[in-house]
């Protein structure tokens, strides 16, 4: 940075500028022309935009906007192409417009913490380089299935919204090693959960979860926290009486099973119907027989201890979500699932 410019700043290091808790209302108008600014601290202040003028930095890679008075992202954000860094904590952002988000390709770490958002827009796909999201207590209500694309994602924390579900594709992001979606309203996890294979560390404390997702108990976790949830109790209850298949579930599961041989007629064919391919997309299969199913004949938990079965350092017993495919295998014997009945 030049000498004459030191005087509205405090310079870090070479190529950046501090502007922290300085009582700025608007980015000084010679900013824009330090065009090799790399770091661009603006914290602590009372912004409420910034000038077009700043996409002449070209050359930014971290910007700290955090603790300011933004109630949108500035559409100027979506041209600065080398941004690594962004941090935008503590404002109040409502809207995250498509345009200031999607051009940011290069993003490694956004940081939304305490705004209003209450969605993230479809472009959030663009972030391919995305490593560390953090959205914390925002107003969040549902979260893009676009997010599935950015596969470099190591950490999202989601704590403190109103997610009442996390869409299935989250389980594309196979880098991820720490998920918070501590205090929402999550009533199950998408099923699939072992797709994760890198989770260390989850944290889904004060939701409405009932039992975790099938074959949870597989996952590399270190840490699970799950207080204040309301898991299914170890508790004796009638069993239910037998259940004809509905035709439906007799063809589905038909259909299921023969698309496991490669060199079946139906295994060829179904590449041409993408509609029924859809519909088969949520199938699972019998904890006991493996055998295919479309619906769940009878939904089961075992009960997993954390110490013993997870080798996580805490002793607590969860329930783990299994699946029976019929009568003949609820009566079979010799396992540990329990029957879960409904009042």
């Amino acid at each position: 940075m030049a000498d004459g410019d030191s005087h509205i700043g405090t310079p870090l290091f070479k190529n950046s500028l501090n502007l922290n808790s300085k009582k700025l209302k608007t980015v000084p108008t010679c900013v824009s022309g330090l065009t090799t600014l790399s770091v661009l601290l603006l914290s602590y202040n009372s912004i409420t935009d910034l000038p077009a003028e700043m996409i002449s930095l070209q050359q930014l890679a971290e910007l700290n906007l955090g603790n300011n008075a933004l109630k949108e992202l500035p559409a100027v954000l979506g041209h600065l192409e080398s941004l690594k860094k962004l941090y935008l904590f503590r404002n109040q952002i409502a809207v995250v417009p498509s345009d200031a988000i999607g051009g940011l390709r290069n993003l490694v770490v956004l940081n939304l913490n305490h705004n209003k958002i209450q969605r993230l827009p479809a472009e959030m796909r663009s972030l391919r380089n995305l490593e560390h999201l953090s959205v914390l207590d925002n107003k969040l209500e549902e979260i893009p299935v676009e997010l599935g694309h950015l596969t470099k994602l190591t950490e999202i924390n989601l704590t403190s919204n109103k997610l009442s579900c996390l869409p299935q594709q989250l389980y594309c992001c196979r880098e991820l090693r720490k998920l918070y979606v501590a205090r929402n309203k999550l009533t199950s996890l998408p099923e699939g959960i072992t797709a994760l294979a890198k989770l260390q560390v989850l944290d889904v404390a004060g939701n409405k979860l009932s039992m975790f997702p099938v074959e949870f108990h597989l996952l590399p976790l270190k840490e699970l926290h799950c207080e204040g949830n309301k898991f299914v109790q170890c508790e004796p209850v009638p069993s239910l009486p037998y259940s004809v298949l509905t035709l439906k579930e007799l063809v589905a599961r038909f259909i299921l099973q023969e698309n496991r041989d490669r060199s079946s007629l139906i295994h060829m064919t179904l590449p041409h119907y993408p509609s029924l391919n859809s519909l088969l997309d949520s199938s699972s299969y019998c904890a006991l027989c493996h055998t295919p199913v479309f619906s769940t004949w009878l939904n089961c938990v075992h009960f997993i201890n954390l110490k013993r079965d997870m080798n996580i350092r805490c002793s607590l017993t969860i329930p783990v979500r299994a699946l029976l495919c019929s009568q003949k295998c609820f009566n079979a014997g010799g396992y540990s699932y329990c029957g879960v009945g409904t009042r």
